[in-house]
């Protein structure tokens, strides 16, 4: 067994040090207000026993902290006084995911983390250890993790030959002859230099070669940093501001005052009020657009995206290093996403959503390739899933029509608070806030071209948004529901959605991919089809042994 680097001891030590600093102090304040004889002033004694308890404990726990890897399971063993043994099986795992912060790069420290298939959570965490254990581990673990699966593989093929060319119920089944390239892996089938590149060693260093798939740029990083908006800069905007809030709004009223702002709080009219209002609006959608371009260039700098056996590789980040991995058996769909701007200069977005735990959210969406001209990302698209290209069928003129009405009630709702707004300040003309209702026809109409589907052979297609419109590519077997849904206006019009849900614990911005308004007795042919297509393609990859999806993106 082995432990953690040294520093992280130290790490640990203060950590616990200053947790247990504040248990004292508490227990002092809180027995001083019950007992007399006990002296607030003891805080100063008690909070230095308690940050040494912490450091020792922290200590212990560093060195009960042992972890290994065994030819069937990665072991970790934990715990002070209770101790808690785990031992994963490389079968379960599906992550092993590397990061470094700045502090952690200089130290030449990483912290490792054990991903199974049950969810979210993280099964293991290595809190620290050097880079280069971290590298030997994220190696080995993954080479076990892929000789599992091809022993389990060449398992079950072994006993798909043996058996009877009968079904369960004894009905007769179509018998098949191992073709000449039985012998062949059972992966989906790639290009020569493909084939030649998955799962070869890297001679005497007995290591899987990487196969580079895709870098990202340094104009298609900025291209992306400036044309994509990050929500987490809303909330360091909002942390920013709380945090020097004067400074903050002397700002805004330093800069309303060459346009008529006032010249301070409360010295001012109902005009230049107004005036440092939309000044100030301004000034905060600029600052926290910053902070997302600047969140997102170092989130994503020097991305490069690699395969290494069936699972693609990928590495990140600025400040803080991130190295992680998409299990290709775990791909349940695949997702074109572009947002007006990115459509405007032709380029787009890949993002897959796979079953359980993804880095870049709670749940399982991850970036395969974060921004590329719109073709070649199509060509991505079409090489990993093998999907033939799309005829979109757009929902009926009548959902037009529903959109229209459904926005002009949102622009009501505008107006009238507005209105209700003027009632209670001094602002007036609260007629003006009428010209929002010149946004609801292109606002009705736009989301309306920009919903459609496909039910291919292999695959269902699904796009939808204007914002960020997102073209789902889901193959069939990888469906788990398919549900008609109806609200009470769509019952009136005979419309109906189709929600489509995959396995993934969590989908594009908490959306499942759902085909819009259409009549009813399309969405049931769909539905329909989807099942029946369903059953045809869990028959066919049982009987083909096939992953599904395709690593080959060149």
């Amino acid at each position: 067994m082995n432990r953690l680097h040294p520093l992280s001891a130290v790490t640990y030590a203060l950590q616990y040090g200053f947790v247990w600093l504040w248990a004292p102090i508490v227990l002092v304040l809180v027995l001083g207000g019950i007992f007399d004889p006990i002296d607030p002033a003891w805080t100063s004694v008690a909070a230095p026993l308690g940050f040494l308890a912490g450091v020792a404990y922290g200590i212990v726990y560093y060195y009960r902290f042992e972890y290994g890897i065994t030819p069937d399971t990665f072991d970790v063993a934990s715990g002070v006084v209770a101790r808690r043994s785990r031992e994963i099986p490389y079968g379960r795992i599906q992550n092993v995911d590397v990061k470094q912060g700045v502090v952690q790069r200089l130290l030449g420290l990483a912290v490792v983390s054990i991903e199974t298939a049950g969810g979210g959570d993280t099964e293991a965490s290595l809190n620290f250890v050097s880079e280069s254990e971290a590298n030997r581990l994220q190696e080995q673990i993954r080479q076990r993790t892929a000789e599992v699966k091809d022993r389990r593989r060449r398992r079950e093929q072994s006993t798909a030959e043996h058996d009877s060319p009968v079904d369960e119920h004894g009905h007769d089944v179509e018998s098949t002859e191992p073709s000449p390239d039985a012998s062949v892996s059972s992966t989906p089938e790639l290009g020569p230099e493909q084939a030649a590149d998955d799962r070869t060693r890297s001679g005497r260093a007995g290591r899987t070669r990487r196969q580079r798939l895709f870098a990202l740029e340094a104009r298609e990083l900025l291209l992306y940093s400036f044309t994509s908006f990050r929500p987490a800069a809303v909330a360091a905007a909002t942390f920013v501001f709380f945090l020097a809030t004067d400074r903050v709004i002397n700002l805004f009223i330093m800069t309303a005052q060459p346009f008529g702002g006032p010249a301070a709080l409360g010295e001012g009219t109902p005009t230049s009020y107004g005036i440092l209002t939309i000044v100030s609006a301004i000034n905060g959608v600029l600052i926290t657009y910053l902070l997302s371009v600047a969140y997102t260039f170092a989130t994503y700098y020097d991305f490069q995206l690699g395969r290494t056996g069936e699972d693609f590789v990928y590495e990140r980040g600025l400040l803080q290093r991130y190295s992680g991995s998409i299990p290709v058996e775990k791909v349940q769909s695949v997702t074109v996403i572009e947002n007006p701007l990115q459509r405007l200069i032709g380029y787009a977005g890949l993002w897959v959503e796979t079953a359980g735990y993804g880095p870049e959210s709670s749940g399982g969406s991850q970036s395969a390739v974060p921004l590329a001209r719109h073709r070649r990302v199509h060509q991505f698209t079409e090489n990993l899933t093998g999907v033939e290209t799309p005829t979109f069928e757009s929902p009926p003129p009548l959902a037009r029509r529903r959109y229209l009405v459904r926005y002009s009630l949102v622009a009501a709702l505008i107006v009238a608070a507005v209105f209700a707004v003027t009632r209670v300040t001094v602002l007036e003309r609260w007629y003006l806030a009428a010209i929002v209702f010149a946004a609801v026809p292109p606002a009705a109409h736009l989301k309306y071209v920009h919903l459609g589907y496909y039910v291919g052979d292999d695959h269902l297609v699904i796009r939808r948004g204007f914002w960020k419109r997102r073209t789902t590519v889901i193959p069939y077997y990888r469906i788990q529901t398919v549900s008609t849904r109806r609200s009470i206006f769509q019952r009136r019009l005979g419309l109906a959605s189709l929600v489509v849900d995959t396995a993934s614990s969590q989908t594009f911005v908490w959306e499942t991919p759902t085909i819009y308004d259409v009549y009813l007795e399309d969405a049931r042919d769909v539905n329909s089809t989807g099942r029946r297509r369903l059953q045809s393609a869990l028959r066919e990859r049982a009987h083909d042994d096939d992953l599904g999806l395709s690593a080959d993106f060149t």
